[in-house]
C-alpha cells in the first residue's frame, strides 16, 4: 500500500469537521478579552487565531514577570517565611 493511501486513510479518521473547527474557534474568541468585548460579532477565524497567539505569549510574559517578581520577593524575605512560601507553591 502506497504511503499516500495510508495518510488518507489516517487523516479520514482523524479529520475535524468544519462545524468542530467552527465550534472552537467560537469557544476561543470568547476566552479572548480583546475580541470577546467588541461590539460586532464578525471577526475571521485567522484573525481569532492571531490574537490567540498574542494572549498566550502575553500570558506567558506575565508568567515570567511574576515568578521573577517572586524570587526577589523570596530572596530579600527571612528564610523562615521563604521556607513557608515555598512549601505553600509547592501544593
Amino acid at each position: 500500500m502506497s504511503s499516500r493511501r495510508s495518510r488518507s486513510r489516517q487523516s479520514s479518521s482523524s479529520r475535524i469537521s468544519d462545524d468542530q473547527i467552527l465550534d472552537l474557534v467560537t469557544k476561543l474568541q470568547q476566552l479572548l478579552p480583546e475580541i470577546r468585548n467588541r461590539r460586532s460579532d464578525k471577526v475571521s477565524a485567522a484573525k481569532i487565531l492571531q490574537e490567540t497567539c498574542n494572549y498566550i505569549k502575553s500570558l506567558h510574559r506575565e508568567v515570567g514577570d511574576l515568578s521573577e517578581r517572586l524570587s526577589e520577593l523570596l530572596e530579600t524575605t527571612d528564610t523562615a517565611q521563604a521556607a513557608i512560601i515555598r512549601n505553600l507553591l509547592m501544593q
